[in-house]
């Protein structure tokens, strides 16, 4: 009986320090773990994880982050949109993201390379929703990164629609 008592708490203490390590582990990656979905994955030259040595976003932890918005014409859509979502510059800094250049990669195996100084200078948002709704994938979804187009004449170029990368899944830091 006595060694049946030892061997409950023993188990109990060992659940206990688990449960702790993994506190632990996930604060020193600097990141809460994802409790929905992840719709987003960055990897390469960042500092603060939750996963191995990538930084995985659900929905909720992304909108935590603080929203942002503006209105804008773009090429895809016919009257000018409002885009919700996550500055670009606030991710980075999120997660320790320190580099020159960021490889974004859809769902759809589209991939571009935008320069990381593109964030702040420009403020590009990774967005979330498009006029009030949440955007499917079957209409760029569920994240799309845009830029305030209406802002300046050269984000309303080939070179800025490139890289506004819809589908978007993935972001390489390098």
């Amino acid at each position: 009986m006595r060694k049946t008592l030892f061997k409950r708490k023993f188990t109990v203490l060992l659940s206990v320090f688990a449960v702790i390590l993994s506190f632990n582990a996930a604060a020193a990656g600097g990141l809460a773990l994802p409790t929905g979905k992840v719709i987003l994955t960055i990897s390469g030259n960042i500092t603060k994880t939750n996963k191995g040595e990538v930084a995985q976003f659900d929905r909720a932890m992304l909108e935590s982050l603080g929203l942002v918005s503006f209105k804008t014409k773009t090429p895809w859509y016919d009257a000018p949109v409002t885009f919700e979502g996550i500055s670009l510059d606030s991710l980075m800094k999120s997660i320790g993201a320190h580099g020159k250049k960021v490889t974004a990669l859809a769902l759809n195996d589209y991939n571009t390379e935008i320069p990381m100084s593109d964030f702040a200078e420009h403020g590009a948002i990774l967005a979330l929703k498009r006029d009030g709704e949440y955007m499917p994938v079957r209409d760029k979804g569920p994240l799309f990164i845009v830029y305030p187009y209406d802002s300046d004449e050269a984000l309303q170029t080939d070179l800025y629609y490139g890289r506004s990368a819809w589908q978007l899944a993935k972001l390489i830091i390098e």
